[in-house]
């Protein structure tokens, strides 16, 4: 039972991601940047956990180390019950298990290949077709993200930003995946834009069962796409919950604090919010604080959050906090009263 159930889900354990830093004098390691410091959580398969934070928090380097392009320090990614190191030690078996899709599309595709090589590429290189067999899959690949076949001619400079997330999406799917990270993808779209992005990639999952993990700064974004949501601050996870359960009773302030800023659709609620501000910059990943890493911030900080890391606790199944006063009634009065209309 417990073997079946590691096929269904991607299992992240107490992974952390360190870059050293090196002296100019002999090279020699002289510390460490400590980007992802002790993150764990799941993902079903099927579905879409949103990964939220600020710029800083470890969001883009946790998801490219589930695909082994950030190596892990320590910890481990099981994926659909196979280990990350023995994928990444089997050719091709993690490319085609998982893929990526970047924030800026025209960064990540050739600006010298067609639109059509670009997939042709993908699939030659990783034994989906042969060159004399890619021309329909091409025109299936562009058809299944809303694209003309006749744009597998153009460049990408000649399209759109909206048809170049498209192509990135199309390229993405080029090698049947399991799970796809998609890192930012629509946050330098038009909001109009935004919004057939969205749907297309709702769509495809439906379609093709795909996992996603999709890292964005944007809780509005997040509430509309995803089934779990995962708050990360300064490296580590501050809370984790269904989307309905962290939107209607968030139980971190740093998780309040986000959701503060979410506009809500009701020009009388909206007149009357007060944003929670950020009281300081995110902690230093080269030397972070003892204690809580949101406690310069947080308006509920005490003497023991300065000094007691706090746990990931569970609140009810499937709701966890790291907050040591996550209970009392000053915090959840005021956490309560602070997301009125936001679930609207």
């Amino acid at each position: 039972m417990k073997a079946n159930s590691d096929m269904q889900t991607i299992k992240v354990d107490n992974l952390h991601v360190q870059f050293p830093i090196r002296s100019a004098f002999l090279r020699r390691e002289i510390g460490a940047i400590r980007a992802v410091d002790g993150v764990s959580f799941e993902i079903p398969a099927g579905s879409t956990v949103g990964l939220v934070g600020e710029s800083g928090s470890g969001k883009s380097t946790t998801g490219r180390a589930l695909l082994g392009l950030a190596p892990a320090t320590s910890g481990t990614v099981n994926i659909f019950g196979r280990e990350l190191d023995d994928l990444k030690g089997e050719r091709g078996a993690l490319p085609r298990t998982g893929q990526l899709v970047f924030q800026d599309p025209y960064a990540s595709l050739n600006p010298r290949m067609t639109i059509g090589a670009t997939l042709r590429e993908a699939l030659v290189y990783h034994g989906i077709a042969s060159k004399a067999d890619c021309g329909g899959i091409v025109r299936e690949l562009l058809d299944s993200v809303g694209l003309r076949p006749e744009l597998a001619a153009r460049y990408p400079l000649e399209l759109s930003g909206g048809q170049r997330q498209r192509v990135a999406i199309a390229r993405a799917l080029a090698v049947q995946p399991q799970f796809i990270v998609l890192d930012e993808v629509v946050s330098a779209l038009d909001v109009s834009i935004q919004g057939q992005i969205l749907n297309l990639l709702m769509d495809l999952q439906k379609k093709r069962g795909l996992t996603y993990l999709f890292i964005t700064h944007d809780l509005s974004v997040v509430r509309h796409v995803s089934n779990q949501v995962v708050v990360l601050y300064g490296g580590k996870v501050m809370e984790i919950a269904s989307r309905d359960r962290l939107f209607a009773a968030p139980h971190h302030p740093y998780t309040h604090a986000l959701l503060s800023a979410v506009p809500v659709p009701n020009p009388q609620i909206e007149r009357n919010r007060a944003p929670v501000e950020m009281r300081a910059e995110p902690p230093n990943p080269l030397a972070p604080l003892d204690g809580c890493r949101f406690q310069k911030s947080c308006q509920f900080a005490t003497d023991e959050c300065r000094s007691i890391e706090p746990k990931l606790r569970e609140v009810e199944k499937g709701h966890l906090a790291a907050c040591h006063h996550m209970q009392s009634d000053a915090v959840r009065g005021a956490l309560g009263a602070g997301i009125q209309g936001v679930t609207a």
